[in-house]
């Protein structure tokens, strides 16, 4: 999965900020894709107005014949990215907790079993019940991996894509 296919499903999962639409844009364009929204995006100012910055991404998609996938095949790919970078140490427990999206639905029970130990983190756990939780989201994280073909070179989840 490029940069821009990539970027689409973290737009859709609402972990892309606007403002880093136009930098983004501005690398497509280093790759050697040149449409005309994506050099009108990589044009702007990061604190462009996010409605003007959104438009021209979406429409740049659209130009590239990059599809936006649906919000709930966003958000449960969102669960698997965090779960592999969890699992691969690039993330924190608390990062995940972090990043994760109100959006997030689970459909199978490996999503499910993350998003509901994520969901139980508290700043005021104590040390013992602290890394108990972090072992129980590791734990779940690894189910979650395993159970999806997340590292089949696209990116997204087989399963989420039907």
């Amino acid at each position: 999965m490029d940069r821009l296919e990539h970027s689409a499903w973290q737009y859709v999962a609402e972990v892309l900020p606007p403002e880093e639409l136009p930098m983004l844009a501005a690398h497509a364009l280093v790759d050697g894709r040149n449409f005309p929204a994506l050099r009108e995006l990589a044009g702007l100012p990061r604190r462009s107005d996010e409605t003007e910055i959104r438009e021209l991404y979406v429409q740049a998609l659209h130009e590239l014949g990059v599809p936006l996938p649906d919000e709930e095949a966003a958000g449960r790919w969102l669960l698997v990215s965090l779960a592999v970078g969890l699992e691969k140490a690039e993330l924190s427990p608390t990062d995940v907790v972090d990043r994760l999206s109100m959006m997030v639905a689970a459909r199978t029970p490996e999503e499910t079993q993350f998003l509901s130990i994520a969901a139980d983190y508290s700043e005021w756990m104590g040390g013992d019940e602290l890394l108990e939780w972090e072992n129980g989201l590791r734990t779940a994280a690894h189910s979650l991996t395993a159970s999806t073909d997340f590292g089949s070179g696209t990116g997204v989840p087989g399963s989420l894509r039907d």
